[in-house]
């Protein structure tokens, strides 16, 4: 006896034959994103996610809880030991903000070495990245690429020549070296980035801007700039928490009026260890702009990172 197959409704196989007909025409690319969304949306990895965040998570929330323990107890036992017996205290934050360490004013610092080390850097990349990438000069493709390969150098090896040549200029221990020091170290890669973006932006638009009678500089500010700003939100964020969270520029470039707050971080320890007890609560007063304007700007970051193009 032959099996009838099931009948199928006329509108459920036209659904699926254009779902057929969908998948056909994608790329293998397309195709292959698509399988890689379903592994990844899958209910092992969403699980799988959550332990590695909780384990990531693990050790910060031992460094807060730590931050409010008297120093006579982070001394003798562990963070968890809270769970039973729980005390805690204001002391160390009163201690490393006003006190002792006076992280407060090393603090300010912070906030007057990264601003204008966000600022000067994008401000230079910009002007750069539209020459490289809009106006035609000799050798441009060559400037391009020794610029693009300073990014292979390694900081250490400049600091020597760096602050020889800020004592030859009498600007050693201000605030201007960290300036420079930063720009210095940040332009090759802003320009790289910067730069394709720009390119990416359909020439047509800059053709029918100057048929227009615009100039570089109005091509600049009128065109280019309202299409560039995830770019420049991106780079901002991702300068900021650099410059922020730098030891090395600021340990050996600033004295002892405009070090940073990692320099007062990282000496709360002291030299004989005697205050390591600080470390938990200087850490997180050193955490929390970076974590507030990341979590504030984050839309921004990512949309940075995904454009590079533009539709329409």
């Amino acid at each position: 006896m032959t099996a009838v197959p099931p009948t199928v409704p006329a509108s459920v196989d036209a659904e699926a034959s254009k779902d057929i007909q969908r998948v056909g025409k994608l790329s293998r690319a397309e195709r292959r994103a698509i399988a890689v969304k379903g592994r990844l949306s899958s209910p092992w990895a969403s699980g799988l996610a959550i332990i590695i965040a909780i384990l990531w998570t693990i050790p910060s929330i031992g460094l807060l809880v730590t931050s409010f323990r008297p120093a006579l107890d982070i001394r003798r036992s562990g963070w968890w030991t809270t769970l039973s017996d729980p005390q805690f205290t204001l002391d160390n934050y009163d201690d490393v903000l006003f006190g002792s360490a006076n992280l407060a004013s090393f603090f300010v610092n912070s906030i007057v070495i990264t601003l204008p080390a966000v600022v000067i850097p994008i401000s230079i990349a910009l002007l750069a990245s539209y020459a490289f990438a809009w106006i035609d000069f000799k050798g441009r493709n060559l400037l391009f690429v020794a610029v693009f390969a300073l990014q292979i150098v390694p900081i250490q090896i400049t600091l020597i020549p760096l602050l020889a040549a800020y004592v030859d200029a009498d600007i050693n221990g201000t605030f201007w070296t960290v300036w420079l020091s930063h720009s210095i170290f940040a332009l090759p890669l802003a320009i790289f980035l910067l730069h394709n973006f720009m390119k990416e932006i359909p020439s047509s638009l800059i053709e029918a801007a100057r048929m227009d009678g615009a100039g570089h500089v109005k091509i600049f500010f009128q065109v280019l700039m309202p299409l560039l700003v995830p770019a420049i939100a991106s780079f901002a964020i991702f300068q900021f928490l650099w410059v922020w969270n730098d030891l090395l520029v600021g340990l050996t470039f600033a004295n002892q009026d405009s070090r940073p707050l990692t320099v007062a971080v990282a000496d709360l320890a002291g030299t004989r260890g005697n205050a390591w007890h600080l470390l938990t609560a200087g850490a997180f007063v050193s955490m929390i702009v970076p974590l507030v304007v990341f979590l504030a700007l984050q839309r921004y970051f990512v949309r940075g990172l995904l454009a590079g193009s533009v539709k329409g």
